[in-house]
């Protein structure tokens, strides 16, 4: 079966060069040089969106803000720059990593296999309920407190699974990125502060007591 990939950027000979590229790997490539026709792409259900930040009329961010609801595939976001403003923001909205440009196309196709195999591995977890009242369903990725569904995004889940699958373990920021994305190389894993601060406060509006602990100088773990 081959891999959907949709390639969104404004400038038309990236999309040329990674259209290419990734068709000769075995992909089957979807591209689109604005927000507006992403959008309408996103109908081909690709299995990752390579998404570039600073498109003119309808950049990267709201793509995906819009978008996010709908799909559940990894958005990789392409940018000249990542200021820490932007790459919060990206997070915020649903984006699951940062590839900066410019970039090898060898290290981008290695960090887009990384987001594809981490999708398969999910298959077949089995539901388990946690700290009493909260429930996590690895197949169908939902998080219940009783009988309310907590909203996470796909990476703030990943994470979530990957730290309840080793309770107790302590995990630290490049541990996790490594895990959750298998490629570390050059990856910025500064990302996962945010996402744990946002897994925290969507919690904290359910349970009193913390589900992670910050082990100060080493990482984070899961205590429910």
């Amino acid at each position: 079966m081959k891999y959907k990939l949709l390639v969104v950027d404004d400038e038309k000979h990236i999309v040329t060069l990674l259209k290419e590229f990734f068709e000769l790997e075995g992909f089957l490539v979807y591209t689109a040089t604005n927000g507006r026709d992403a959008i309408d792409k996103v109908n081909y259900n690709p299995d990752l969106i390579l998404l570039d930040i600073n498109m003119p009329e309808m950049n990267g961010i709201e793509v995906c803000r819009r978008i996010r609801d709908y799909v559940n595939c990894p958005i990789l976001f392409l940018t000249a720059r990542v200021e820490e403003a932007d790459r919060i923001k990206g997070l915020m909205v649903g984006g699951d990593d940062y590839i900066l440009k410019p970039f090898s196309v060898e290290e981008l196709h290695a960090r887009v296999l990384a987001h594809l195999r981490r999708e398969e591995r999910k298959a077949g977890s089995d539901k388990i309920r946690l700290a009493g009242e909260i429930t996590i369903n690895y197949t169908e990725r939902n998080i219940f407190y009783r009988e309310y569904k907590i909203d996470f995004t796909k990476t703030e889940f990943d994470i979530i699974e990957l730290l309840t699958m080793n309770m107790g373990c302590v995990f630290t920021k490049e541990k996790i990125y490594e895990n959750i994305w298998g490629f570390d190389k050059d990856g910025d894993s500064n990302t996962i502060t945010e996402h744990i601060r946002r897994i925290r406060c969507k919690l904290s509006a359910y349970v009193k007591q913390p589900m992670i602990e910050t082990v100060w100088g080493v990482g984070y773990k899961w205590i429910g």
